[in-house]
């Protein structure tokens, strides 16, 4: 079992929206690994954040990717920094990886700088930019699609999705 589509990007590319609308289209369930972290945790990522620390987020989230690579064969949407692991790079080798591409007016935007996003506490708007710079080419490397998001509708990216790695 195989994920049709694994999507990654940066917090506000739309992967919740964008994977749930084109699991839809597919006829297959979605699943995204922050809310499997959460059930797991029982709790939400921001108060694993506070409460227990990035170090162990981390490992429940690869633990979450790997479980979620080998059980699910919807539409997978990984947590923006699932893809630092070195691990779980290379359990996303083969499959068919779409890199949500959003630039950082339109993240700011679809985040909102008020939200309870862990990593964007103290100056959010600089520290999105660090974070989508520094993972941008670890998303490419994985990507065998990069869709741009930017003032697109969601219903267009995923027509894109669909005809770049078929149905």
């Amino acid at each position: 079992m195989s994920p049709r589509v694994v999507l990654v990007g940066a917090p506000g590319a739309g992967k919740s929206t964008v994977g749930r609308m084109l699991a839809e289209r597919l006829g297959v369930a979605f699943r995204d690994t922050d809310a499997d972290v959460e059930a797991t945790a029982g709790k939400p990522v921001g108060d694993i954040f506070v409460e227990d620390g990035e170090e162990h987020f981390r490992e429940l989230e690869a633990r979450a990717v790997r479980l979620a690579l080998e059980e699910h064969d919807g539409v997978l949407s990984l947590g923006g920094g699932a893809v630092l692991a070195g691990s779980t790079r290379e359990l996303l080798a083969g499959h068919p990886v779409v890199y949500l591409e959003v630039g950082l007016a339109q993240a700011v935007q679809r985040v909102g700088l008020a939200s309870a996003r862990p990593l964007l506490v103290l100056n959010p708007r600089s520290r999105l930019k660090k974070l989508m710079e520094a993972r941008r080419p670890i998303y490419e490397g994985l990507a065998v699609l990069t869709v741009a998001t930017d003032e697109r509708d969601p219903e267009q990216v995923v027509d894109e999705i669909v005809k770049g790695v078929g149905s």
